[in-house]
């Protein structure tokens, strides 16, 4: 079954959701691509684990790390003899928790060369945790290396939530966006945009510059995802769907959404 929606369906942005669709999604991106590139060139699926420290409540006082108990007298054994030097110190140690931790996966596509398989273009679909925090920084670091080893880069952003990719001017109005960074055209960026009722637009996927662009439909590749999830049973369109999406979209979200229910 198809979604209701024309374009990307916000339910998907449902933590319960969300990493689910963005594996699935990776998945038929690089399916897509595989059938679209030269002979010369593959597509292929990466990830790296990372470790992130939980968020957590801080109590009002913290415990030390160690506690202290003075002696100021000598103690004496039983035998008379005294136990401790004037002034020192017994070190009791207090066992604190260190912070907990959380496993994040950061699944890309990236398109090789061949035969020496060298990287060409990367292809980065954000994830809530590429936007916020910790995980922002994280990421932008990992922009900067590609940048530095002259890889071209393509920014898929389907969530309304987090913060944007930061630029030297607005970005163009818009509710999901598309960037393509080519290494012959740094510093610029190309942007995609388009609204919550807009289709998936095609984006270009830049190879070497002798090679041109293969064309990545990503409207194709979202209702492939779609089905193949098995999403129009799953998501929960009896709900409000979250984050609230602007006043003038609610009674047409909520229309679409009562299909479905």
């Amino acid at each position: 079954m198809k979604s209701p929606f024309p374009g990307i369906d916000p339910y998907l942005e449902d933590p319960a959701f969300w990493e689910d669709f963005h594996r699935r999604f990776i998945t038929v991106i690089a399916d897509a691509l595989l059938a679209e590139l030269p002979p010369s060139y593959d597509a292929q699926i990466d990830e790296r684990v990372r470790l992130v420290e939980a968020d957590s409540e801080r109590a009002g006082s913290r415990l030390p790390d160690v506690s202290v108990d003075w002696i100021n007298r000598p103690q004496s054994s039983a035998g008379g003899t005294p136990a401790e030097t004037a002034g020192s110190a017994v070190l009791t140690p207090v066992a604190i928790p260190m912070p907990a931790l959380e496993e994040y996966r950061d699944v890309w596509v990236e398109v090789v060369h061949l035969p020496e398989r060298n990287l060409v273009t990367a292809i980065e679909v954000l994830s809530p945790t590429n936007k916020t925090d910790e995980g922002a920084a994280v990421y932008h670091n990992t922009r900067i290396e590609l940048y530095t080893r002259h890889v071209n880069l393509v920014e898929i952003d389907l969530l309304r939530g987090g913060d944007r990719l930061s630029l030297a001017k607005p970005l163009p109005p818009g509710d999901y966006y598309a960037f393509v960074a080519r290494d012959q055209r740094r510093p610029l960026v190309d942007v995609y945009a388009w609204g919550l009722r807009g289709p998936l637009p095609t984006v270009p996927i830049p190879l070497l510059p002798q090679d041109g662009d293969v064309n990545l439909n990503l409207a194709e590749v979202f209702a492939s995802t779609y089905e193949r999830g098995r999403y129009a049973q799953r998501l929960r369109y009896e709900r409000p769907v979250s984050p609230p999406v602007p006043e003038a979209d609610r009674a047409w979200v909520s229309a679409l959404a009562a299909g479905k229910s």
